[in-house]
């Protein structure tokens, strides 16, 4: 077992939670508050799958129901996270435009099983993937038309359509979305040892076979990541997603 689950690993998290927060606050970034309830409900939502894991691998109609509500919840977190107004549901669309069809084209080729100690793991993955890849896009793409908001009607004023003069200054800055999954994927084995790898090690899976399965899911969450930043650009691009003026 990589971690002891004793008081001692109780205390260490706690004492790194704290610390996080006392940066956070010290910097005056604004986030203290946020790193401890994000802290604290990982730990409930932890334990909560913890304690229904077991019932829900085993049987499809929960397994899909929980598959289910790991999306909603990637979908409501992105959204509100990109926009506070009513149009926060149309992340919907990337992270699913993403996810499905990887996740469809799997199961078909019987790389995963629909079986839910498999299948929950790695949807978590891409979910999670899509859900990033959403908010940094969406995020500073709305920022950035904010900001060069003359430019946008510049553009319309030379006869570009407003879609085509939003993504001529949002493309840019989108696809830094991008960034953090290349750059995993360009550094993996050399700066890191990402989870998928160490839990097959962990679990008695050969090098070859951990490597194998890291390989997937970095190679699975860049295409996942592509399609979100894709579609979320478009959206901003169309109005689709916006922030009420201020």
């Amino acid at each position: 077992m990589l971690l002891p689950v004793n008081v001692t690993l109780g205390v260490v998290l706690a004492v790194l939670l704290a610390f996080a927060a006392a940066v956070a606050a010290w910097a005056s970034l604004g986030r203290s508050r946020e790193i401890v309830v994000a802290g604290l409900r990982a730990a409930v939502q932890l334990g909560a799958v913890s304690a229904l894991i077991g019932w829900v691998v085993h049987a499809l109609a929960p397994l899909l129901g929980f598959v289910a509500l790991m999306f909603a919840v990637a979908v409501w977190t992105a959204g509100r996270r990109i926009t506070g107004n009513h149009t926060w549901w149309w992340a919907a669309l990337p992270i699913g435009a993403a996810v499905v069809p990887v996740v469809v084209a799997l199961l078909l080729t019987g790389l995963v099983p629909l079986r839910g100690i498999a299948l929950i793991p790695v949807t978590g993955i891409l979910i999670g993937g899509a859900l990033t890849a959403s908010v940094l896009g969406g995020r500073r793409a709305l920022d950035e038309l904010a900001v060069r908001h003359g430019e946008v009607e510049a553009g319309m004023a030379l006869g570009l359509l407003d879609r085509d003069a939003r993504l001529e200054i949002a493309r840019p800055v989108a696809a830094d979305a991008l960034l953090p999954g290349l750059d995993q994927t360009r550094t993996v084995g050399l700066v890191t040892l990402p989870g998928a790898f160490v839990g097959m090690l962990l679990g008695g899976a050969s090098p070859v076979e951990a490597g194998a399965v890291q390989l997937f899911v970095l190679v699975a969450l860049m295409a996942v990541q592509a399609v979100a930043v894709a579609l979320v650009l478009e959206l901003v691009a169309r109005g689709r997603l916006h922030r009420d003026p201020a």
